[in-house]
């Protein structure tokens, strides 16, 4: 049997660690080390061997078991000195975290460092056409032969998949289990003849996500992640971060710090590039002042008070966050909060819909350059939608937070 990597043993966050401490050892090693004309991949290993890449990791994979305020600490740190952190994007948001709970070790070592330096790209391979919100009712089939498995199916709204070398895969390897306990969960290389992506075209213009179909894939058996057909317990792990992070930030740089930071900055414009148009999809709340003062309807009640509904939903989904990084630099798992600020995303993106609908009028609909803000405003009036849908839907946090938190009796089947 597989042995799972959840840690429960005693915690390498002593309470009196000197964090300044911390932060001048760092800022010397970083004087002393830091070459900005260099190699991005070498700079990123050697952060990495180092500990510095994500300090709150564990000794033993490239952290120094610190508490997780450190991480945000070194990327402080590193921006004023014209450096760069590791890669940015699903491989560090939701691969690794999972990686590191319930990988093997020899699963760790393989793909780890190349997930912090940035050489290896990755995407998510859960949702299929008819197992979306219920995606334990997935019906892409792993058969085993020999010292693989073969895998047929097919997956939707897949970021990057085009790009990835790797993606996280689940699939059905017990056709007689019940739905939750016949999944096992795969790392599946995506540079094979048995997978075709197929991008899909959205309805406010582009195209960020994908459809892959999978026809006699391989997948080699040291790459199950977990035991066989006990992948759902790993997913949740997966689902969980995906809900606490649910968009990861775009790195910051400076301008002229060398050639390092340049080749960094053009990865980073590469793959938020996918995601230009997610500010419209949480519904661009920074708008809706200037739009109301732009048509000169700041005397007008009722969208005063679609302003004050607006800023308080921002405010509450403040709290949450800090409240749920502060849980993660205590080192606690990820929890009911995260599903609490993706409900919330979704709600401040509906009201800051109906807020720009009464601003705007039947303008709203009209595209191109003669349209409001040329056309920024229909774009967002399009893609608010997809937040109630992307990272969980709203129906699947509020059945989360009504059996988890309040313990209400589950969904009749």
């Amino acid at each position: 049997m597989v042995e799972m990597i959840r840690q429960k043993g005693p915690k390498e966050n002593p309470s009196n660690i000197d964090m300044e401490q911390i932060r001048e050892g760092f800022k010397a090693w970083v004087s002393e080390n830091w070459e900005p004309n260099g190699d991005l991949i070498s700079w990123r290993t050697k952060l990495a061997m180092a500990g510095w890449a994500c300090p709150s990791w564990p000794k033993a994979w490239y952290g120094k078991g610190l508490q997780g305020s450190t991480d945000r600490m070194v990327n402080d740190e590193l921006f004023k000195a014209g450096a760069v952190g590791v890669a940015s994007g699903v491989s560090m948001y939701l691969v690794a975290p999972t990686l590191l709970d319930w990988a093997t070790d020899e699963q760790k070592q393989r793909f780890l460092l190349p997930i912090l330096t940035g050489e290896h790209k990755w995407c998510q391979l859960f949702s299929e056409p008819e197992a979306g919100s219920d995606l334990a009712g997935l019906k892409t089939r792993a058969e085993r032969d020999g010292d693989e498995w073969v895998i047929n199916g097919q997956k939707v709204w897949n970021s990057g998949a085009h790009k990835a070398d790797y993606g996280i895969l689940l699939a059905r390897t017990d056709q007689d289990a019940t739905k939750h306990h016949g999944i096992s969960y795969f790392v599946i290389p995506m540079k094979q003849d048995g997978i075709e992506t197929r991008p899909l075209r959205q309805m406010n213009g582009h195209a960020s996500f994908n459809e892959v179909f999978l026809t006699d894939a391989r997948v080699h058996k040291d790459d199950l992640i977990g035991d066989v057909s006990e992948g759902w317990r790993v997913a949740l792990s997966t689902l969980a971060h995906e809900r606490s992070g649910v968009a990861t930030r775009r790195p910051r740089f400076k301008d002229d710090a060398g050639q390092i930071v340049e080749t960094a900055r053009t990865e980073a414009d590469e793959y938020f590039s996918t995601y230009r148009w997610y500010p419209q999809r949480a519904g661009r709340a920074n708008l809706i002042v200037p739009e109301i003062q732009r048509t000169n309807q700041r005397a007008n009640p009722l969208l005063r008070s679609e302003v004050s509904t607006v800023e308080t939903l921002r405010q509450v989904a403040v709290w949450t966050t800090s409240r749920a990084r502060d849980a993660r630099a205590s080192g606690k798992p990820p929890g009911a909060e995260g599903s609490v600020a993706k409900l919330n995303m979704s709600v401040t993106a509906k009201a800051c819909h109906y807020a720009h609908t009464k601003i705007i009028g039947a303008q709203g609909m009209l595209v191109g350059t003669d349209s409001p803000r040329d056309g920024l405003i229909a774009e967002v009036l399009l893609s608010t939608p997809a937040q109630s849908i992307a990272g969980g839907t709203d129906e699947i946090q509020k059945n989360i937070l009504a059996e988890k938190i309040l313990g209400l009796p589950k969904e009749p089947i």
